[in-house]
């Protein structure tokens, strides 16, 4: 059998939090509470300045297991309004990493 996860490819998330709204309403998490948790990343490079923001789930993250049974897809890879997350088998979404240098991937226990 297979293992599943979760692969994001933070180069071009825009940072708009669907993906936090989408986990704690699926949830039903209180405020300020969610299974995946959008971070800010700012740095300079030799030529520009630059702001990454990568969604990172946490130990909340079940991958939406009741609606993946239900043959959904996670709440935040349905919603995620840039489309930078897939949701499927490891060893396929390994391949899909090497593809990009700003790609990684959420396999939970």
């Amino acid at each position: 059998m297979s293992r599943y996860g979760l692969m994001i490819d933070y180069d071009f998330c825009t940072g708009c939090h669907t993906c936090e709204v989408a986990c704690q309403q699926e949830h039903d998490y209180p405020a300020g509470k969610c299974g995946i948790k959008l971070t800010k990343f700012e740095y300079e490079t030799f030529e520009k300045l630059c702001i990454d923001y990568l969604p990172f789930p946490n130990d909340l993250c079940d991958l939406c297991k009741d609606r993946v049974a239900a043959g959904e897809l996670p709440s935040c890879v349905k919603h995620c309004q840039a489309a930078v997350m897939k949701y499927g088998p490891v060893d396929e979404l390994v391949k899909d990493l090497e593809e990009r240098h700003k790609r990684v991937l959420f396999v939970p226990k």
